[in-house]
């Protein structure tokens, strides 16, 4: 019987592990696995952030990754938090930036302790007047780093600045749309619309040929005559078993367990999802 209950919490614990399987590992207080910070920038933001925990134990880390494989940010953000337990344990003040380019997306994740100094309305300032302009002018280094300036500033006590600076520069809530999501809209209001006009309009407007063929613009339209109700347009069947498909991606990437981050680790602290997202 102990065997068998054994048996049922490994089977219980398995799916959790295999879903914490895809987190990075924690290797440094820059974990940059989508390759879009340079070296320079890399070398300083480390050197900065080891300078900035050394003062009050505050521990801020950023992680790139390539794409979220299709979960939201929010909830990964969390998990990444808790997964690498950011922040001392008794104090919960860790803080987590998180940019997922291949998405366009990214969040600043605050520890429990840290919520009531960096507010969601200071991350989300921080996101749409230092990250958002930069990424979208290719910048990835200089709008982390600059994020990475102002939150030091506002947990160190000094949040006048960033706020005085978000009131005089408003951001632009527009975000632009997928250009697959604009493609696939412009797709299907042209197969909507056109099927509409050729439904409607040569009856309408054109010459009666006979019975159910018209002639319109050049073209002579047959209805009722393909089978399963199909129109057939100057010899072309334009069929209603039409559709479109799309295919899974293979693409991703995995972390291994190597650690060249001499010993880094978070203090054990949690995350209750406090901090904002965004996108560009």
């Amino acid at each position: 019987m102990v065997f068998l209950g054994a048996l049922f919490c490994l089977f219980l614990l398995l799916p959790l592990t295999a879903f914490a399987a895809d987190l990075p590992a924690l290797t440094g207080r820059v974990v940059d696995n989508a390759g879009i910070i340079d070296a320079a920038t890399k070398a300083a933001l480390t050197q900065k952030l080891a300078d900035f925990e050394t003062k009050g134990s505050d521990q801020i880390v950023v992680a790139t990754i390539p794409s979220l494989g299709g979960e939201e940010i929010e909830p990964y953000a969390n998990r990444l938090f808790r997964f690498w337990k950011l922040g001392q344990a008794k104090e919960n003040n860790g803080v987590l930036l998180l940019v997922a380019p291949n998405d366009r997306k990214m969040r600043i994740e605050v520890g429990y302790g840290l919520e009531g100094t960096l507010t969601d309305l200071h991350t989300k300032l921080v996101i749409e007047n230092d990250m958002v302009p930069a990424f979208r002018a290719g910048d990835f280094s200089g709008g982390i780093s600059k994020a990475v300036d102002d939150m030091i500033m506002v947990l160190e006590g000094n949040p006048e600045e960033l706020e005085a600076r978000g009131k005089r520069n408003p951001a632009d809530s527009s975000t632009p749309m997928d250009p697959v999501v604009a493609v696939f809209l412009i797709l299907w209001a042209t197969m909507f619309f056109g099927g509409l006009a050729m439904a409607f309009l040569p009856p309408m407007f054109g010459t009666k040929l006979s019975p159910g063929v018209y002639r319109w613009l050049g073209m002579t339209f047959r209805y009722g005559q393909g089978a399963g109700g199909s129109t057939r347009i100057s010899g072309w069947t334009t069929g209603s078993g039409g559709g479109w498909s799309s295919g899974s991606s293979g693409g991703g990437w995995s972390s291994g367990s190597s650690s060249g981050g001499g010993g880094f680790s978070g203090g054990g602290g949690s995350s209750g999802g406090g901090g904002s997202s965004g996108s560009w």
